[in-house]
């Protein structure tokens, strides 16, 4: 078996040929998010490495740092990625594709379009310590798509996926006339916009972690109401508490 990592530039080809798990064609030139060759290796070098990243900051993050976390010498990651660059690069594709799919097969059992977005969020918000660890992270990796191409392509897949995801459950729910927006597309990026500004907002407050199930409660009513157009729940559709 190849590895992605000793052969970048094979395996790169391989994963930009990918469609990943997005449901339309992703955005040109933009990275997949499978991890089609990726060993139990790989994760566990990836795993360590995105631990790391959360704990110290991307910037802050050596390589030595990011080695000691694993538990193997400098060299190997070099050996492995080239450069902290690609350490990085590989680590948040890994996370992003995780990302991805929990979302996607969330919804899976869900019947109706309000159950599925309902579905949704529970598989965002996860966990207190893996949502906080994840948006300190996404924050960076925010800060790098602005200066570097590599970062944004990465980025720029990532949010094609998650927003298409979204517009997906939103059209199903305009079909069911449940729904009262005009443009799924529209609404899956105000969606977004809502979700990603609770959660900046809960990072701020001292007691966030007891405070998680409060703000995914208020995530489910905040969405579906202004997915609703403000209407009532219809009967026999249980509404979030």
């Amino acid at each position: 078996m190849d590895d992605p990592l000793i052969r970048p530039k094979k395996a790169a080809r391989r994963l930009a040929g990918s469609a990943g798990f997005s449901p339309l064609p992703p955005p040109r030139g933009a990275a997949a998010l499978d991890e089609p060759a990726f060993t139990e290796k790989h994760i566990r070098l990836l795993r360590s490495t995105y631990r790391a990243m959360a704990e110290r900051g991307v910037k802050r993050l050596s390589l030595r740092e990011a080695a000691s976390a694993a538990g193997v010498s400098k060299g190997i990651l070099l050996y492995y990625f080239g450069s902290k660059e690609n350490l990085i690069l590989s680590t948040m594709r890994w996370v992003l594709g995780r990302v991805a799919r929990r979302i996607q097969n969330a919804v899976l059992p869900a019947r109706s379009a309000e159950e599925k977005v309902a579905a949704m969020i529970d598989s965002i918000f996860v966990d207190p310590r893996a949502n906080r660890d994840f948006y300190l992270v996404f924050m960076d990796l925010l800060t790098y798509a602005a200066r570097l191409d590599r970062f944004d392509r990465l980025n720029a897949t990532f949010r094609h996926i998650v927003n298409g995801a979204y517009a997906q459950l939103i059209a199903e729910g305009i079909r069911e006339g449940v729904f009262r927006v005009g443009d799924a597309a529209e609404a899956a990026a105000v969606v977004r916009a809502m979700m990603d500004g609770l959660f900046l907002q809960w990072l701020e407050e001292p007691q966030w972690e007891a405070l998680h199930p409060q703000v995914r409660e208020l995530c489910k009513r905040a969405v579906l109401g202004y997915l609703r157009g403000g209407a009532a729940s219809r009967p026999g559709v249980e509404s979030p508490a």
